[in-house]
This record gives C-alpha cells, sequence and structure tokens, in this order.
C-alpha cells in the first residue's frame, strides 16, 4: 500500500453506507489509492442512483439497498454488470459478513447496529463511525470486539483524534480526555430565537459538511452528548473523566491530559478525510488532499464551557450514562425520532431536547444483555417519544 508500514496491496474495502458523506469521503481517498484498494461491498439505505454508480465505478462484488421496495431499481441499474444486486437489512449483515479486510461502519443511527456487530464478529478493522453503535450498545459492541480480536478504529474527528494521543500502553497516567465541540450555528442565539429555528437553518453547520442528522445534532450539541458515551466505551474512562469545550474553529479536534500536566493535542482542517485516512490507511498513514494548516493565518483558536441551560442534550447525556442500563439506548432513540420530526416540520427546534427528556424520564431503566435486548428498548423508546412529538404538534 502507498502508506508507511500497512499492509500489502491491496486491501479489501466494504463500506457500510456508501452514500453518506463519510461513506463518498472514504471512495474519494480509494479513487485517489486504486491500486492499494479493492472493494468488496457497498450498501445505502434508499439512494439506488448513487449506489449503482460507486457499484460499476470501483467494480465492487456486491451493491445492497436497504429498502427492499427499490431492489427492483437496484437490480435493473446493474444489469450488464458483474455486481451482485440484494437488498433489505439481512441483506446489510450479509454485506457486513463477506470476506473484506477492512469495513467502514457509516450507517446513521441505531440501524447501523446489527450489520456493524456482523463485522466487528468477523475480527476484522472496523472503521466505526456510526457512534450509534456503542451509545446503544457499548457493553455488547466491545465485548464483541475482545472476542473476536477486531480491531476497532474510531473515525468520529474528536475520538480519532484522541485515539491518536491516547497513551493505552499508560492508560493510568490519562487524567483526562477533551472533545472539542464547534457549539454549532446557534451558539450566540438566545432560547427565544432557538424556538425559530427551521430545519434549513439547523442543518447549515459552519464549519463541517454533514448529512442531516448529524448536523442536526450537531446544532442541539447532542452529538457531544453521544460522543461523551462513545468515548466511555471506547478509551474504557468514566464520565466524569471526560470534559467538553466549545472550540468554534474546529482546529483542535480533542485532546488528553496527562497525570504530569502535559495536554496532548490533535490539530487539523476541519476536513472528514483527514480522520478517514487515518483509519483507512492504518497502521500506518495515507496521503489525504486535505487542506494545510496555516496556524499563522488562523492567527487565534477560542475556547469556551458549553452552556447546558439552552444546550441541555449535553446534561441529559450525562444523566443517561450515570442511569447506566437501558439509558443511553432510550436517549439516542428518542433523539432520532425527534430530529426525523423536526426535519420533517413536525415540531420545533427546542422540542427535541425536550422529547428526548420526558422519553428518559418515563421508561424503566433496565439491563441489556443481548442484541435483543437492544432492539426491544429501541423499540419501546421510539413509541414513547414518537407519542411526545405527537403531542408537541397538537399542543402547536
Amino acid at each position: 500500500m502507498a502508506v508507511n508500514g500497512g499492509a500489502a496491496a491491496p486491501r479489501s474495502v466494504t463500506i457500510l453506507g456508501s452514500t453518506g458523506s463519510i461513506g463518498c469521503n472514504t471512495l474519494d481517498l480509494i479513487a485517489r489509492n486504486r491500486s492499494d484498494y479493492r472493494v468488496e461491498a457497498l450498501t445505502a439505505n434508499t439512494n439506488v442512483e448513487l449506489l449503482a454508480r460507486q457499484a460499476v465505478e470501483f467494480d465492487a462484488s456486491c451493491a445492497v439497498v436497504a429498502d427492499e421496495t427499490r431492489y427492483g431499481e437496484l437490480k435493473e441499474a446493474l444489469s450488464g454488470t458483474s455486481v451482485e444486486a440484494a437488498a433489505g437489512e439481512d441483506a446489510l449483515v450479509e454485506a457486513a459478513l463477506r470476506p473484506a479486510d477492512w469495513v467502514m461502519a457509516a450507517i446513521v443511527g441505531a440501524a447501523g447496529l446489527r450489520p456493524t456487530l456482523s463485522a466487528i464478529q468477523r475480527g476484522v478493522v472496523v472503521a466505526l463511525a456510526n457512534k450509534e453503535c456503542l451509545v446503544c450498545a457499548g457493553d455488547l459492541v466491545m465485548d464483541s470486539v475482545t472476542k473476536s480480536g477486531a480491531t476497532l478504529l474510531p473515525v468520529d474527528s474528536e475520538h480519532n483524534a484522541i485515539f491518536q494521543v491516547f497513551d493505552f500502553k499508560q492508560k493510568s497516567a490519562v487524567e483526562k480526555i477533551i472533545l472539542t465541540a464547534s457549539g454549532g450555528p446557534f451558539r450566540e442565539y438566545s432560547l427565544e430565537q432557538m424556538a425559530q429555528v427551521t430545519p434549513a437553518q439547523a442543518v447549515a453547520h459552519p464549519n463541517w459538511d454533514m448529512g442531516a442528522k448529524i448536523s442536526v445534532d450537531s446544532a442541539t450539541m447532542m452529538n457531544k452528548g453521544l460522543e461523551l458515551i462513545e468515548a466511555c466505551y471506547l478509551f474504557g474512562l468514566p464520565g466524569e473523566k471526560i470534559d467538553i469545550t466549545v472550540h468554534r474553529q474546529s482546529i483542535i479536534h480533542s485532546l488528553v491530559a496527562y497525570i504530569d500536566g502535559s495536554v496532548l493535542a490533535q490539530l487539523g482542517s476541519p476536513d472528514m478525510r483527514t480522520p478517514i485516512s487515518y483509519a483507512l490507511g492504518w497502521p500506518g498513514r495515507m496521503a489525504s488532499p486535505s487542506p494545510r494548516l496555516d496556524l499563522a493565518e488562523i492567527a487565534r483558536l477560542d475556547f469556551e464551557k458549553p452552556d447546558t441551560v439552552r444546550f441541555p442534550s449535553i446534561r441529559l447525556a450525562r444523566e443517561a450514562l450515570d442511569a447506566g442500563g437501558a439509558g443511553p439506548a432510550v436517549l439516542n432513540a428518542a433523539n432520532e425520532v425527534a430530529v426525523a420530526d423536526f426535519l420533517g416540520g413536525k415540531i420545533g427546534f427546542l422540542d427535541i431536547a425536550r422529547t428526548v427528556e420526558e422519553t428518559l424520564g418515563k421508561l424503566v431503566r433496565s439491563h441489556l444483555h443481548s442484541l435483543e435486548d437492544v432492539i426491544d428498548v429501541d423499540r419501546e423508546a421510539r413509541i414513547a417519544a414518537a407519542e411526545l412529538t405527537a403531542a408537541c404538534r397538537v399542543s402547536a
């Protein structure tokens, strides 16, 4: 491979969620290093047109669309090619089980849990861009990593940054980790202004180019709450050893503080191709077209504490984490429902956090011993959250 210390070429790759932002950026990097990678399988939720184009361009062995009703379209789009077409949830799992050395887990939300677990159970390198997997089923996922011998590489820019500067051999020397947050587009809005926010405003992130759901999570700062929970599992630290600071320039992607007073940080331009390239090239590094930093031009880096009154999602995430058991899974499910209804124009921006908090208050905390337990809790939380958002529409 065209990396320092990497494995011999070509590395076979499966991308779960190839038509989203992470998937497209991953394929962009592969396109720049075609001789080093071979694409095994690509999957998408509903975007058949783009999925088919990607599969043909990268000569994938298999293409899968999650929406079973789109199978005919995919089959027709791939007619005359050697690409195998499939559809449905079981087909997503089968794609994850295909013989690839490296799997990008980039399916958004809890829908990515089963395919991601399947890839992990194969014992391969899994690049994790789906934070909801660890939020919903952290113990199950990490136990599977241990049993299978899989390597889990975080792709979120924050966790990827921590991974690069975290001394796993001297974990006891880590005092805390510090997740940075851009603060989103409404960091200076009053509650009255935030009540009037539209979906179009919420998806317009000032620093990052992301999908709609993740952009809304950034605007509510729920993404930082989910990342806090994810970090606990990835790095084996309790919640009290994880701080969050608002850093509006998104240049320092996260930091690790050590007991001797040293604080190590990873810096880079806000371009997801940097953490993706780190995971794609691991254990070496590969070239990335990301813009290079000019610190003299940037001139200043600003930091401030997050406002948990205007942005209660961080508090809710800590409460869910402290509650343990099903708490984080309930938090995630309620948030997914609320964000979808907000994007659909059914509830207001402030109703998102309100729905999550009330759902957390309604459901009994229970332990999760299996994937079936996670699925059951996720379903119950979605039903409860949907009832709450329906009430918001009626009262409005």
